[in-house]
């Protein structure tokens, strides 16, 4: 059996994350950790806020509280939106813990010694009016490539063109609006171009990894790579371990990534293990998977695996990098700026969490960007309500009324009772595929459809008629049922965990932790349904979303 380390990038600590955020890095990576504990694999969930960079140092100043300070608050905020939507990591760290600066200093002396790293002059950006250097996300103009205005200085979020702020048209200041200068200025840069034969052959080595993001990669390699400056004129950050130069630190996009690290290291230490990290990251049965969006896929396919490649240690590479497209919503990127957004205060206190982690991974943007519509998720509320809900509500109520709340005992079966059981097995052997190869929305369609045939089932033998006419009969079904029950909610455990729990809870078999993803096996004759009355989901009515849809047009200032 392997060992899973999983990741998702972490979120930068400059302000709160978004449903876009969740659909594309986190909901897949907490359905994936939870699916791999069913199968009994050994697996921890790292992730972390990161906390360095320009962007947090200008809007610390403009809130006129201390740059920790300033992180500590997003970091609190993040982690509890992370609870509230039911992320479970194994750790959840921070870039600004003990253990970071001096292994960001290690990663940057090895490649230095090799050198892999080396200083230069080079051409950047100076805003008089700030009197600062900018780095490149702070550089705005049009795409030189697809001509899409207002991208920053690093990345074309439209065409995924990788940028050198030089090279943007019609450059500006993101922070005052003003025509930046050109100085020249020393910096030190990862040459990548001496990784390149190496990483276009270990990604053509990986014959599993989604097309967007092995390809994206690959072309840039074989557009040639450049030589990339990792260190930027700040006093927030990494110090660079030299003392010719002092006053700069490592570039965010550099440390960031070595924070899977660090935050494995500190959750080694709280165990009480501090080299346990040690299997983890230097274990050759190890497999690291990284989930990101589309936006990091340079980071975590070529200058992270450059990083740890040029490093003495044993550290392992990623085995996949699921990396996932934009989810929007209704149309357009979401934009707290804009009043384009969804206040997840006023969401949550009308809305279940189960329903919202079921319809982002319904329509998961795993191979295209994809989208949050108020109706779509109504429409996805309201198909777990008639299909699992009233599955779960008719059954349960059934015999709570008719069998003093014990599911009978299974008398013998016919065959549309096999039917419905002997599918279970390739069902969840298909549906486990899907969620080893990151398709959630294939997985979600497989266990669905065991719901489906199971409604199908209790309406075609119709127990209630039964009950008056032959009360074994009856009884062998709604045993049937039960057992269906059962593994429609273990299928279902990844995406809607506190709902599977519950299921199971009514149905008499509680589970502590993730139920083993397996058809369930043991006998239900005469168990005891649990207490639990409520319903699992309630419908949302038409105009009710109409309210929504007509509230966010209202909050919108398009800049």
């Amino acid at each position: 059996m392997s060992k899973y380390l999983i990741t998702s990038a972490l979120p930068y600590a400059n302000g709160p994350i978004h449903f876009g955020h969740i659909a594309g890095a986190y909901l897949p990576a907490d359905v994936f950790s939870r699916f791999l504990r069913q199968k009994r694999e050994e697996v921890i969930y790292i992730c972390g806020t990161d906390e360095h960079g320009v962007a947090i140092t200008i809007n610390a100043e403009k809130a006129g509280v201390p740059y920790k300070e300033y992180v500590d608050g997003h970091h609190k905020t993040i982690k509890a939106f992370f609870d509230k939507l039911n992320i479970r990591f194994d750790h959840f760290s921070r870039t600004t813990i003990a253990e970071h600066y001096p292994l960001s200093q290690e990663f940057f002396t090895e490649l230095y010694g090799k050198g892999l790293i080396k200083p230069a002059a080079e051409q950047q950006f100076y805003c008089p009016k700030c009197e600062r250097f900018l780095a490149d996300r702070y550089v705005t103009g049009s795409c030189p490539k697809c001509g899409a205005p207002d991208v920053r200085g690093d990345e074309c979020t439209k065409c995924g063109e990788w940028l050198e702020p030089s090279k943007v048209v019609g450059p500006t200041c993101k922070v005052c609006g003003t025509k930046p200068e050109i100085r020249e200025v020393t910096q030190y840069f990862l040459d990548l171009p001496a990784f390149g034969p190496k990483l276009k052959a270990w990604l053509e080595s990986k014959t599993d990894w989604k097309p967007n993001v092995k390809n994206k990669a690959l072309s840039l390699i074989n557009e040639g790579l450049v030589k990339r400056a990792i260190t930027r004129e700040l006093t927030w950050g990494v110090p660079v371990p030299l003392p010719e130069a002092r006053g700069k630190v490592l570039y965010v996009w550099f440390d960031a990534p070595i924070g899977y690290i660090s935050a494995t290291m500190e959750w080694a230490r709280l165990k009480g293990e501090p080299e346990a990290w040690k299997d983890w990251w230097f274990g050759k049965d190890v497999k690291l998977v990284h989930f990101i969006g589309k936006d990091n896929i340079i980071f975590h396919t070529i200058i992270w695996p450059a990083m740890l490649m040029g490093q003495s240690k044993p550290y392992i590479l990623p085995d996949n990098v699921p990396g996932n497209e934009f989810y929007n919503l209704e149309n357009r990127k979401f934009s707290k700026s804009e009043g384009w957004y969804i206040d997840t205060d006023d969401f949550f206190s009308k809305y279940s969490v189960d329903a919202l982690r079921y319809a982002i991974a319904s329509n998961g943007p795993e191979t295209a960007d994809s989208q949050f519509l108020w109706e779509d998720f109504a429409a996805r509320n309201n198909e777990l309500a008639d299909t699992l809900g009233n599955l779960v509500n008719r059954c349960f109520s059934f015999i709570k009324k008719n069998f003093d709340g014990k599911v009978p005992a299974q008398g013998e079966l016919k065959p549309e009772d096999k039917a419905l059981l002997d599918p279970f097995q390739p069902a969840f052997d298909e549906v486990g595929r899907s969620y080893y190869s990151y398709k959630v929305r294939q997985a979600l369609s497989g266990a669905m459809a065991q719901a489906i045939a199971a409604n199908k089932y209790v309406n075609d033998t119709a127990p209630w008629k039964l009950r008056k006419t032959d009360i074994d009969r009856c009884a062998t079904v709604l045993n049937v049922a039960a057992r269906a029950i059962v593994n429609c909610a273990i299928l279902l455990y990844p995406v809607i965990p506190d709902t599977a729990l519950k299921i199971l809870a009514k149905a008499g078999v509680p589970r502590e932790g993730a139920p083993e993803f397996k058809p369930y096996t043991a006998s239900l004759d005469n168990v005891a349904l649990g207490p639990d009355d409520t319903l699992l989901f309630a419908k949302i009515p038409d105009d009710q979303i109409k309210a929504e849809i007509e509230k966010l047009k209202a909050s919108s200032n398009p800049a």
